[in-house]
């Protein structure tokens, strides 16, 4: 583990030989810029899955309802009351109301936005998720009133997704790259694939999102003076250089973003039960946060994290060399017939080592892993399509336990939900039944729990670590808020700091 920590990429040398001054920097401009690992894909809120998307949709689009630290929902652009259990009110209140347009934002652009989700032929992820609408209807400008098919007392919290202006859906408005909403930037241009250009509509400050694929390439062009921010997407090696560099600053701070291995459950190998519990008794966690990831992580046991308002008090699966030749034995593998299997990854070289890494370890089991990589547009397509065996991956700003339901209701195998291994099992389909349904949320936090449970038991992913969140910004930036789950709301209030007057 140590040897695969003390390679640096070339370009990291060549960093370290600039020595203090970074090269020449670019001069600063009246324009903030983020660099990223890869741009949003889809502008449109019902669309997006990507999770750069997802965030700078945020950016763009005010919500009816936020959620707190803990997932609870909080009210955004509305505040509601129960009429009965099947019946929610909304009002909308006075902030977030002006669409960057200048029209202003009423009940009725609420109303045609939950409908156009809710519409088969819109083809929106969230359709399955907010399926529980029978009716949703304005009651004035001011009010929405929803209609459920039956009580869940955690209704509110779904529908935190952006709200469009009725007339440009029914113009049939390209929101995919022509966004048009209410939150606290507005869509400027975007002249490319790999730069999206936006305005804060507070004060007019103007911003550029920068897609560089490379991270060491991220790195120069932020020491160079050519991007101001990064986040996240850094090996360690690279933070830890940033950390001795004068002219930048480092944050961090416990993220809540869920890493993990997935399973196709109707592979003839994967699908057997010790087969994954063998390959997670395998991995050693502790080993590859402490030297591969220099203690930027820790270790996961579920989606949620134990301060999450469903977290479970679980461990991860143990470290068992010996079980894990044994499980193997069990299934029919051994040094005479061999497990082989394919992971697949995305083409980042911090996933490649940790690819690598999981290679290493599973063969001290006798598994042998194939590694293949790709861009990300092609990893995900694969993933999302079902082309796999055994993949690695992120739910990234995941809050609301109806991710059990997305993710692993036997109804919802794509394209109805994510459920993409295709597990399936009637205990887990009961729970999140019962859990939608049941009226006291101290009891359906304990029926979440056994959900949890039950998948550590199952492992159709073999949960791994919650990364820990990093900021990175020349040192005249200031005002930026690292957020747990590693959303971009911090521009909203992020400066650069003026500098001093001429003597």
């Amino acid at each position: 583990m140590r040897r695969v920590l003390a390679f640096l990429p070339p370009l990291i040398w060549a960093l370290l030989a600039m020595g203090g001054c970074g090269g020449p920097v670019a001069p600063p401009d009246d324009v903030l810029r983020l660099g990223l690992a890869s741009g949003p894909r889809n502008l449109d809120p019902r669309l997006a899955t990507d999770a750069t998307s997802e965030r700078v949709n945020r950016l763009l689009y005010a919500r009816l309802v936020e959620l707190d630290e803990r997932g609870l929902p909080q009210p955004g652009l509305a505040t509601w009351e129960p009429i009965t259990p099947t019946h929610y009110r909304f009002t909308l209140g006075a902030a977030g109301r002006t669409f960057a347009d200048g029209r202003r934002l009423v009940a009725e652009d609420v109303v045609a936005t939950f409908e156009s989700i809710l519409d088969p032929a819109m083809g929106s992820p969230h359709r399955a998720t907010l399926g529980l609408i029978e009716t949703v209807a304005s009651d004035g400008p001011e009010r929405i009133d929803f209609h459920l098919s039956a009580p869940d007392p955690l209704f509110p919290a779904y529908l935190g997704i952006g709200i469009l202006p009725a007339a440009g859906i029914a113009a049939g408005h390209p929101f995919q790259r022509a966004p048009l909403g209410s939150g606290p930037f507005r869509f400027v241009a975007w002249p490319e694939p790999g730069r999206l250009r936006l305005a804060r509509r507070a004060d007019g400050q103007r911003f550029e999102l920068v897609a560089v694929r490379d991270p060491s390439v991220r790195v120069m062009k932020l020491l160079r003076g050519e991007i101001d921010m990064l986040q996240n997407d850094l090996s360690p090696e690279l933070v830890g250089l940033l950390r001795g560099r004068a002219e930048v600053q480092v944050r961090r701070r416990d993220g809540v973003n869920f890493s993990y291995l997935g399973f196709n459950l109707e592979d003839p190998a994967t699908r057997q039960l010790a087969v994954r519990e063998a390959i997670a008794q395998a991995i050693d966690r502790d080993a590859i946060i402490r030297y591969l990831f220099q203690g930027a992580a820790r270790p996961a046991a579920a989606i949620f994290p134990p301060e999450h308002w469903v977290g479970a008090a679980l461990s991860p699966p143990a470290y068992d060399l010996a079980a894990a030749r044994a499980q193997l034995a069990a299934a029919g593998f051994g040094p005479s017939n061999p497990l082989r299997l394919v992971y697949k990854s995305s083409s980042d070289p911090f996933r490649l080592r940790l690819a690598a890494v999981l290679q290493a370890q599973l063969a001290a089991v006798g598994i042998e892993l194939e590694i293949r990589s790709y861009d990300w547009g092609t990893f995900f397509g694969d993933v999302q399509a079902g082309r796999f065996q055994l993949y690695g991956l992120t739910w990234v700003g995941v809050r609301i336990p109806d991710i059990f339901r997305y993710a692993f209701h036997s109804a919802s195998l794509p394209p109805d939900g994510a459920n993409r291994g295709r597990y399936r099992s009637a205990r887990v389909d009961d729970l999140i039944e019962r859990a939608r349904g049941e009226p006291d949320l101290a009891v359906q936090a304990d029926l979440y729990r056994a959900i949890q449970r039950q998948l550590l038991a199952d492992l159709p992913y073999i949960p791994l670590w919650y990364e820990d969140q990093i900021f990175v910004a020349r040192r005249d930036i200031e005002g930026y808020r690292l957020a747990a789950d590693g959303n971009l709301d911090g521009l909203a209030r992020v400066a650069r700091r003026a500098a001093p007057a001429a003597p």
